[in-house]
């Protein structure tokens, strides 16, 4: 099969696409919407961009050729924070997509308890295993539909004690979930250990040099 893709509608690429780069992290965000409420929402174009300082981007599209609620609150206040789910919330990261209007807050629709901010106003998660409180950095636009790549710089981890050995999180006890195309997540399942292999040290780059 062959597919010229200046033929597909945004849909139908979309749909392609979300099935091809497959599994996908899920960012949770957690932003302050009208009248302090929570929005929540997840996120699946999701990575991280920089580690000094931490840096995490996240694609947030349009729907209509309107802002989506997240990106407006994150415009707005300039702060949000990514909370990362396990196997145990996927319901409520799921039931957190739905739309509604921007006064009404998911968390308290789906009964989450949130905890105030450390560095940011915005609130966390309780309920997360670990969450990230982030400061915007940038917004860089793409394409033709209005999408844009959200990059937050972290300014706090909050991670489940017990999680982290050695400075490594436990990807098994974290038990994270991931999207895959359409309504379709996947778990875990099975780690794959090979030998470990040489690596440069990571460091901070000379700004005359760069």
């Amino acid at each position: 099969m062959r597919i010229a893709a200046p033929e597909l509608s945004p849909e139908q690429t979309y749909k392609l696409m979300s099935g091809i780069v497959v599994p996908r992290p899920i960012a949770w965000i957690s932003t302050l919407g009208p009248g302090g409420k929570v929005n929540l929402a997840p996120f699946s174009c999701f990575t991280f961009v920089s580690n000094t300082p931490p840096m995490l981007g996240i694609n947030i599209g349009r729907k209509a050729g309107q802002r989506k609620d997240t990106a407006r609150n994150i415009l707005e206040h300039g702060h949000f924070v990514v909370n990362i789910g396990n196997a145990g919330l996927l319901d409520a990261i799921h039931a957190s997509a739905e739309e509604h209007p921007p006064e009404v807050s998911e968390a308290e629709l789906l009964q989450l308890e949130v905890v105030a901010g450390e560095q940011i106003a915005t609130p966390r998660l309780a309920a997360a295993p670990v969450s990230l409180e982030c400061t915007l950095h940038s917004v860089i636009p793409f394409g033709d539909t209005g999408a844009e790549f959200f990059v937050g710089e972290v300014k706090l981890f909050h991670i489940r004690d017990g999680l982290a050995r050695d400075g490594k999180i436990d990807t098994t006890l974290l038990d994270p979930v991931c999207r895959i195309g359409g309504p379709n997540y996947a778990l875990l399942g099975p780690l794959v250990t090979k030998r470990a292999l040489r690596q440069t040290p990571k460091s901070v780059m000379d700004k005359d040099a760069a």
